[in-house]
């Protein structure tokens, strides 16, 4: 009974909290939008040099999540490349504007290699996605690794929902990306710097909304029944299982 407690108490202390889950989103949306009006406005910077310094806080984040981590995530890899490229780029031109449609450049690598990743059947997604099915819960980690490898039921079904669910968020950054070059070279910069952080949370939150409803959540209930169901027993040399067999 202790032991479980323990271990209960542990899985409860490995959950990510609800800050936790919107950390990335609030470092890489907020600080920015937030930072560069300070620079701006309180510090009297350029735009140029408002938009490069606003832009340290997520490049950090990505540098910070690889190295704690100690793992080679290729989302996170893809948004470092862009990044770096995009204010090498932006630093050479000194055009605010090119930094804006940077952020487009983002979405658009990231889509393309989510949906490059789909097709070759290892859906980039699915490694943000499966903590928050998962939840820390042993039952339910078996249960996923059973899913994904074929050798439950519905694994065919469950993989259908794995790759759609990377293929809605592609297509939505897609979408994204277009609509942030257009708007850096048609908007003027200061309303497109906060308009863009807006453009990002409205997309994130239908994608989430969208994606959850067509993959998420019937992934999240297969799992529960998988977990909740006895494993298949055993089968013995001749095929048939050893407990009929006895």
């Amino acid at each position: 009974m202790t032991k479980n407690a323990g271990n209960q108490g542990q899985d409860q202390r490995r959950r990510p909290s609800m800050l936790d889950n919107f950390k990335p989103l609030l470092i890489d949306v907020a600080l920015p939008l937030g930072s560069y009006y300070v620079f701006k406005e309180a510090f009297g910077m350029g735009t140029f040099a408002a938009l490069a310094w606003s832009s340290v806080g997520p490049a950090l984040r990505t540098v910070w999540s690889l190295v704690r981590e100690r793992s080679a995530n290729g989302l996170a890899l893809l948004i470092l490349t862009v990044n770096v490229v995009g204010l090498a780029l932006s630093f050479v031109s000194g055009d605010p504007r090119l930094m804006l449609a940077k952020d487009g450049a983002v979405s658009s690598t990231v889509a393309i290699g989510i949906l490059v990743s789909v097709a070759l059947g290892r859906p980039m997604m699915t490694e943000g996605m499966k903590p928050f099915l998962v939840k820390g819960d042993a039952a339910r980690e078996g249960a996923w690794q059973r899913l994904t490898s074929g050798t439950a039921a519905g694994s065919a079904d469950f993989r259908r929902k794995e790759r759609a669910f990377s293929l809605v968020w592609g297509v939505a950054l897609l979408i994204e990306c277009v609509a942030r070059v257009v708007g850096a070279y048609t908007i003027p910069v200061d309303t497109m710097v906060w308009l863009g952080g807006v453009l990002m949370a409205v997309v994130m939150a239908v994608t989430f909304v969208f994606s959850g409803a067509v993959a998420a959540g019937p992934m999240e209930r297969m799992l529960g029944e998988e977990a909740a169901a006895k494993p298949a027993e055993p089968a013995g040399p001749s095929g048939k299982k050893l407990a009929a067999a006895a």
